[in-house]
C-alpha cells in the first residue's frame, strides 16, 4: 500500500492533531523536582524513527538521550552512567501500553589495573592520579585511560522484570564498551574516528538479523531558545519579530548530551501487531540507599530492593510542560497504562491559556486568543490512543507512548520537513521523531490553533483535484473551527531552528559531540 497517498482523511487528520500534544510538551531537560536530584538517570529525548542511512531503511532506530546540558568542559569526572542504576528502551508491539520487548542497558565502571588505577612514581611513594586519562587517547590497546566504562544489553521479552532475559552479544560476547567523553583535542585528537570503532553490530536473541548499538556522548540535537521560553517566553513569538538562527539557541552547538542508540531489524519489534509501535524509554535505580560514611571508588552508596523507575519518556516535553507541577514526579514514576489518571492536563491544557496571559496585548487581540474547543478531545486521541490509519495499534489503549507506523517509509534526509506530518511528511513527527523535526515551532503553531485553520495535506489525504505546494492542497481537517482559534494562523516560532541537515545521514545519527577544549 502507497501510505503516502492512500493514508485516510481521519487517519491524517488525527496524526497531526496529534502535534498538538505531542509537540505541545517538546523535550525534557530537568523537567521534575524529583529528577533534578538524580541527574544521571535524566532522561531528557527519545527519538523513534524508520531509519533513513541509505540501504538501512529495513531497520527502526531508537535513540534514547540522558543526563541534559552537559557543559563540553565538565572535568575532571565527565559524564559516566550510573552503574547502580537501569537504562531500559521499552517496545509495545500489540497495543495493551504494556512491554512486549525491552532492552536494558546496564552499566560498569572500573579503575584500570584491576581497580587500582593508574599510579605514578612521585620521589618514593606511589600515587594514584586524579584525572581519567594520564595521555592521549587513540583507541588503541595501550591507550592510557584510567577508568573504564562498559555495559550488557539485555533483551527482555514480556514483563520487563519478570520476563524472558537474554544477553544481546556483540564481537566481544556480552560486554560492550563505551568511549570516553569528548575531553578535548589534545586528549583525543581524532574524537569522530575513535567514536565510530564504539559503533558495535549486536546480536539481538530471536532475530535472525543483526541491529547496531553505540552508547557514548553526542552534542545536544534538541533545538530550543531555552532561556527565554522559561522565562515567561520572553520574546515575541512570531516571524518577522525575531530572528530564526542558531544564535538564539541556548542547547544545540553549546550543551552534550549521553545517546543510548539501538537500531533493530523491523521484523523483531512488530510482533504480531499490525506494523505499528508504541515506545518510551526509562531509568530506575533501588529503592533503597544506604550512604557509606567510608565511601570507596567502587561504593559511594549501598543498594538494595526492587527496581523503582525514575524518569520516564516518549513523547517530547510531555512532563515538562503539559503535566502540572504537583504530578510531574508522579508521571515519571508511571506505567502508560495509567496515563488517563492524569488526562485534565491533555484536555484543558495550561499552555494556551499562559501564552494568553503572556500576548494577547502584545499580539493586539482584545479576547482571549487560545483555542477554545473544550474539552480538547484531539488531544486525548493524539495522547492516548494514536490515529487509525497512521499510527493507531490494533488493540487500543488509552496511554502516552511515541507512536510509529513501521510501514510508512523513511524520507531520505535532504526530503525530510522539519515540520513532519504538518510539512507533507508523513515519516516524521508525530509518527515517530527524528532528530531534525522541529517540535517546538511545530508546539508553538499547533497549540494554538494551526489545526482549526486550513492545512496542506490535500494530496497526501487523496482530496480529489489536490495539488502539493498549492491551494487546491489546503484542507480542513474538521477538527475545530478557525473561529475556535483566533491566532491559529499565525508563524509562531521560538527562534532556534533544526533540521535534518545539521546532524549526520547515518547511525547513531546525532553530531559527534562539542570538544572541552579545542587543541
Amino acid at each position: 500500500m502507497n501510505f503516502q497517498r492512500t493514508v485516510s482523511r481521519l487517519a491524517v487528520t488525527a496524526g497531526v492533531a496529534a502535534l498538538v500534544a505531542t509537540s505541545a510538551s517538546g523535550s525534557s531537560h530537568r523537567e521534575a523536582p524529583g529528577i533534578t536530584e538524580q541527574p544521571k538517570v535524566d532522561a531528557s529525548d527519545f527519538y523513534m524513527f524508520r531509519s533513513y542511512e541509505p540501504g538501512r531503511a529495513g531497520y527502526v532506530t531508537f535513540i534514547a538521550n540522558y543526563q541534559p546540558l552537559q557543559a563540553p568542559y565538565g572535568g575532571p569526572n565527565y559524564f559516566t552512567m550510573d552503574p547502580d542504576a537501569i537504562y531500559e528502551i521499552h517496545i509495545d508491539n500489540d497495543g495493551d501500553a504494556v512491554e512486549d520487548i525491552t532492552f536494558q542497558f546496564d552499566f560498569n565502571n572500573e579503575l584500570a589495573n584491576d581497580g587500582a588505577g593508574i599510579a605514578l612514581e612521585v620521589g618514593d611513594a606511589t600515587v594514584a592520579i586524579p584525572l581519567r586519562t594520564a595521555g592521549q587517547i587513540t583507541g588503541a590497546d595501550g591507550d592510557p585511560l584510567n577508568e573504564i566504562e562498559t555495559y550488557t544489553l539485555m533483551h527482555i521479552a514480556g514483563d520487563r522484570r519478570s520476563g524472558d532475559r537474554n544477553h544481546v552479544t556483540g564481537s566481544n560476547g556480552e560486554v560492550f564498551a563505551k568511549p570516553l567523553d569528548y575531553i578535548g583535542e589534545k586528549t583525543l585528537p581524532d574524537y569522530e574516528s575513535y567514536a565510530n570503532d564504539f559503533i558495535h553490530t549486536m546480536n539481538i536473541p530471536g532475530c535472525d538479523i543483526p541491529g547496531k548499538v553505540f552508547v557514548g556522548q553526542r552534542e545536544e540535537a534538541f533545538a530550543v531558545n531555552l532561556g527565554e521560553v522559561f522565562d515567561l517566553v520572553n520574546l515575541v513569538p512570531l516571524e518577522g519579530s525575531i530572528s530564526n538562527d542558531r544564535s538564539n539557541d541556548d542547547l544545540v552547538g553549546r550543551f552534550n548530551v549521553t545517546s543510548l542508540a539501538i537500531e533493530v531489524p523491523i521484523a523483531c519489534v512488530v510482533g504480531d501487531g499490525n506494523g505499528v509501535i508504541g515506545a518510551w524509554t526509562t531509568s530506575s535505580l533501588p529503592q533503597g540507599e544506604v550512604e557509606d560514611p567510608s565511601p570507596t571508588y567502587a561504593a559511594t552508596s549501598v543498594y538494595g530492593g526492587a527496581f523503582v523507575q525514575q524518569s520516564r519518556l516518549s513523547a517530547p516535553l510531555v512532563n515538562e510542560v503539559v503535566i502540572g507541577l504537583p504530578d510531574k514526579d508522579l508521571f515519571n514514576a508511571a506505567q502508560p497504562t495509567q496515563d488517563s489518571a492524569l488526562a485534565t492536563y491533555v484536555t484543558n491544557p495550561t499552555l494556551p491559556a499562559l501564552i494568553d496571559i503572556l500576548f494577547r496585548d502584545a499580539l493586539g487581540a482584545s479576547d482571549n486568543i487560545a483555542p477554545s474547543n473544550f474539552p480538547r478531545n484531539d488531544l486525548v486521541t493524539a495522547f492516548l490512543t494514536g490515529f487509525p490509519g497512521l499510527n493507531q495499534q490494533a488493540t487500543v489503549t488509552a496511554s502516552e507512548m511515541m507512536r510509529l507506523n513501521t510501514a510508512i517509509p523513511p524520507t531520505p534526509q535532504a526530503s525530510q520537513s522539519n515540520f513532519g506530518v504538518v510539512g507533507e511528511d508523513l515519516a516524521g513527527f508525530p509518527n515517530g521523531r527524528r532528530p531534525g523535526d522541529d517540535t517546538v515551532d511545530i508546539a508553538l503553531r499547533v497549540v494554538m490553533g494551526a489545526l482549526c485553520h486550513p492545512v496542506p495535506l490535500g494530496a497526501e489525504l487523496g482530496v480529489e483535484g489536490a495539488v502539493e505546494d498549492t491551494d487546491s492542497d489546503l484542507v480542513n481537517l474538521g477538527l475545530c473551527a478557525p473561529e475556535d482559534a483566533p491566532v491559529g494562523d499565525q508563524p509562531f516560532i521560538d527562534g532556534a531552528p533544526i533540521s535534518a541537515s545539521d546532524m549526520q545521514a547515518v547511525f547513531p545519527y546525532l553530531n559527534t559531540p562539542l570538544p572541552g577544549a579545542v587543541n
